[in-house]
């Protein structure tokens, strides 16, 4: 990639500007959130790898900002404070955002669109991965690779699990660091201790305790040590993470039948009717119930047909995810098989994030980010 490619993809060139006034004219409203934003929702809810390379800052009061390193929290948190908060509506964007990448510029362009409170999920799923196609073949892509996951059926999973809340969490984090996950499933089967030896008689004791009450003991503990914030996290944060390691020290021990279980799920791949019925035939066998993530599954798939999607050339799998913590249900990715293998279009559903946002009710919501640079560059001749 030169330097001139480089700098004609740092700035929307026209079809960037044509791709999100077609937007528009489908209904989807321009937003163009502010760049400097809160730094915690980016903290708590993005997953590690959007937080390591996040470009951080103070206000003169001690407030933690960032440099917007995406824009779905952002167009979620403007859609929360408009008087359309609660209701149907659907945005769309074009600007800047920023990461630290090796090698490539830290200031890139994305567009994309938020849906936000659309009960038809199926339909809005597939919604989104078909005008995501349409960006694709907008830049002169007309084939990509397609490749889809579902965080939903990998929670009915662990839902379906006789382990204890905490557990259960820790699991669905796991979901996206595969290490992690193979770790605590260790864990979970060897029934061991959690954390460092030091600790666990601290761990131990705060087990059993009144939640609120341990809450209040260890944030005090850590102010009294002078400890403000590690990492980005506050003292609140901190305590929490420490209490979470109380609980799935408390008592868990996991069958090695249900870890082959959980590694057998997580095998499934293949086109999505291949799937689901590989899926169906597990739980049928486990004695485990997937059915209405199956279902919702199922049916997005006829929608995506009903788009003319080609669902054969569509790659499913259990699990694949996309790295960032607020994902509940559909994800999906679309690449260039002749270039790097680096998303040009990604997005997914993430039904619980406006409820983390301060929403007093959750909100379903689906929506997808375009790395215009990429497809500038790798997309083909306009």
């Amino acid at each position: 990639m030169d330097a001139s490619a480089l700098k004609a993809a740092s700035k929307p060139d026209a079809r960037a500007e044509a791709l999100v006034a077609s937007y528009e004219r489908a209904g989807y409203r321009r937003l163009a959130p502010a760049i400097l934003q809160p730094a915690e929702p980016f903290l708590d809810l993005s997953g590690e790898d959007i937080r390591k390379r996040m470009y951080l800052t103070a206000a003169p009061g001690g407030d933690e900002l960032c440099l917007r390193p995406d824009l779905t929290i952002p167009v979620s948190r403007d859609y929360l404070a408009s008087a359309a908060a609660g209701k149907p509506a659907g945005y769309c964007y074009l600007g800047p955002v920023f990461r630290h990448r090796t090698d490539e510029p830290a200031e890139f362009l994305q567009a994309g669109i938020e849906s936000f409170g659309r009960a038809d999920k199926a339909a809005a799923d597939a919604e989104m991965l078909a005008l995501g196609l349409e960006a694709a073949t907008h830049y002169g892509l007309a084939a990509p690779d397609i490749r889809i996951g579902d965080v939903a059926l990998f929670a009915a999973l662990i839902d379906a699990l006789d382990l204890s809340a905490a557990w259960k969490r820790r699991l669905l984090k796991d979901f996206n660091r595969k290490a992690n996950l193979a770790q605590d499933l260790d864990r979970l089967v060897l029934g061991g201790t959690n954390g460092r030896p030091e600790y666990q008689g601290v761990l131990a004791a705060l087990a059993g305790s009144d939640p609120k009450g341990a809450r209040a003991l260890v944030t005090d503990l850590l102010s009294i040590a002078g400890i403000t914030a590690v990492g980005g996290r506050s003292v609140g944060e901190i305590a929490e993470r420490f209490l979470e390691q109380a609980a799935l020290g408390a008592s868990a021990k996991l069958p090695r039948d249900v870890r082959a279980l959980i590694e057998r799920f997580l095998a499934v791949e293949g086109d999505p009717d291949e799937a689901a019925a590989d899926l169906r035939a597990l739980a049928s066998e486990a004695n485990v119930s997937l059915t209405p993530a199956l279902d919702q599954f199922e049916s997005r798939t006829g929608f995506l047909a009903a788009r003319g999607v080609d669902v054969k050339r569509v790659r499913f799998s259990t699990s694949f995810g996309r790295g960032f913590d607020y994902y509940t249900g559909f994800v999906f990715e679309l690449t260039d098989p002749a270039r790097t293998g680096d998303p040009l279009v990604a997005g997914g559903r993430y039904d619980g994030l406006l409820a983390r946002l301060g929403s007093e009710a959750p909100i379903p919501a689906v929506g997808f980010a375009i790395w215009i640079e990429r497809l500038a560059v790798y997309g083909g001749a306009p």
